[in-house]
């Protein structure tokens, strides 16, 4: 498998738990305003039950809203080239952990390795940014090499 193919794998599999994330908002939130509109009519506009359920479907709203947005962003990621550093869209493998940079998605498996979606403003992610193949970053007094960046 070429470095251009893993990266799409571990993209790829990245936009698969969000879009799994997406489908579970968007079948809560749907869920939420179909309790709603069974509840009935407003018996008094300080209806807290209402009120709850809306606050919910507004809650599941914004997770579907951020899981697509995070899916766009992916979905421009394999259209660009891939960098030769630690840089935004990189794929990078260290001797203790794999992640990749692009958006606070969190753990996610790819095969038998698990990887870490990281947003730019994680610190270790700014401690990443900018390096190569071989250096070597310290994050909470964990020395970590990378060796592989894809």
């Amino acid at each position: 498998m070429t470095r251009e193919q893993q990266r799409e794998q571990v993209i790829c599999s990245c936009i698969a738990m969000q879009e799994q994330i997406a489908n579970v908002a968007k079948q809560e939130m749907d869920s939420a305003q179909q309790q709603s509109n069974d509840y009935g009519a407003n018996v008094d506009r300080y209806d807290s039950y209402r009120t709850k359920m809306m606050r919910n479907r507004d809650m599941y709203a914004r997770q579907l809203s951020n899981a697509l947005a995070g899916i766009r962003h992916l979905q421009d990621l394999l259209r660009q080239a891939p960098p030769d550093a630690a840089e935004h869209g990189a794929c990078v493998v260290t001797d203790k952990q794999r992640f990749l940079l692009s958006i606070g998605a969190g753990k996610f498996l790819v095969g038998p390795h698990v990887w870490f979606a990281i947003s730019a403003q994680t610190p270790i992610y700014l401690a990443l940014k900018g390096k190569r193949t071989g250096d070597t970053i310290v994050f909470n007094g964990m020395s970590q090499t990378i060796t592989d960046i894809f």
